[in-house]
């Protein structure tokens, strides 16, 4: 469900960034107090078309009493419908329809040793993660190794530069720079597979962090996992969310996405109300349900966000592709609805489970 919510602030980051806070009413606060490293997904209709966007918090998470604050970083795409609008034209006052925090790449609060390796605009959840964690658990430890293209283009910068002055003993920061040579620290170029795979080690006791965070592009994210299996690091430790998934990747053929079973018939269960609809060639599940419930969750219809989420109660899907959900997720018998096509006549997702 989006509510309605005023714009309180918008801050210039960089050239093609901004941090939006919006105001929450006291009668919201509790929907939208959010868990670090959650998202929300943001609402716009431009010539009666709807555009939704996914953008992750980079508030510190507060508690009760205190009012959450609702700030989301967004980094401008090329031809992005929302973000061409969010740096240029949304201004103070204005109304945004927003959804509620949701999503499963988070750290709640508490004592060990924590690391994460991001990328661009991947560093926004993973602020919100490091903050809350260091004021929260006095002896919980972040190293923080995040790339970017030049110091102008990062995002964020004085807000870590904050953590590091103050826990100087529990936050460790490297950065690295690509296209841009730094007068001490790492000299420049991407962190990829074997780069993180010798420097890891070199940072910190691989062995002995208890969750690594990986969020940023697909490549880095891709490389960051391969490093750390090639250093033992087992699946169960290690956390990803994936920004900026290029066109094309794991796509499947036309062929295959219209592949239907005939007379295929999902049935889905949504806020405590069941249906059952025709399932149509070259369609999603997702968009099967949408014909008929426009209140269906989602945000990316990418396979990014996860906000579609869905249980498999029978019958058999197939998934396009999937950078969302963890391993254990999908054994368990969770899709995204969005990217999930019938491969038996009959199909039944639960969406509240």
């Amino acid at each position: 469900m989006f509510h309605p919510l005023r714009v309180s602030e918008v801050e210039r980051l960089t050239d093609d960034s901004v941090a939006v806070t919006f105001a929450v009413p006291p009668e919201l606060h509790e929907t939208f107090r959010h868990t670090p490293g959650q998202h929300v997904a943001l609402r716009r209709f431009v010539a009666g078309e709807e555009i939704r966007r996914t953008y992750s918090i980079c508030a510190p998470a507060v508690a009760a009493p205190a009012a959450p604050v609702l700030r989301v970083g967004i980094r401008l795409v090329e031809d992005g419908a929302f973000s061409t609008y969010a740096l240029k034209e949304l201004a103070v006052g204005d109304a945004v329809d927003v959804m509620p925090p949701t999503g499963r790449f988070v750290l709640e609060p508490r004592a060990g040793h924590f690391a994460a390796v991001v990328g661009g605009s991947g560093i926004t959840p993973v602020l919100s993660m490091a903050a809350t964690l260091l004021a929260r658990a006095p002896e919980a430890r972040f190293c923080l190794i995040r790339g970017d293209r030049t110091v102008a283009s990062t995002m964020f910068l004085d807000e870590v530069a904050d953590l590091k002055d103050r826990y100087p003993d529990r936050f460790q920061l490297v950065t690295a720079l690509s296209r841009e040579e730094q007068q001490s620290g790492l000299d420049s170029g991407r962190l990829d597979r074997e780069r993180l795979a010798g420097l890891l080690p070199a940072l910190l006791p691989v062995a002995d962090v208890d969750g690594w965070f990986l969020c940023g592009p697909l490549g880095l994210v891709q490389g960051a996992e391969a490093a750390l299996k090639e250093l033992g690091v087992g699946r169960g430790r290690v956390h990803q969310e994936i920004f900026h998934v290029e066109d094309g990747t794991a796509a499947v053929s036309d062929r295959q996405a219209a592949a239907v079973p005939a007379g295929a018939v999902l049935t889905a269960t949504l806020d405590g109300r069941s249906g059952n609809w025709p399932v149509q060639e070259g369609e999603s599940l997702l968009e099967t349900v949408l014909r008929a419930r426009s209140d269906a969750p989602y945000a990316c219809k990418g396979g990014v966000c996860g906000t579609c989420r869905a249980f498999v109660v029978s019958g058999e899907v197939r998934m396009d592709r999937n950078f969302a959900l963890e391993p254990e997720e999908t054994d368990a018998g969770y899709v995204l609805a969005c990217q999930s096509r019938p491969a038996t006549p009959e199909v039944e997702l639960d969406f509240d489970r």
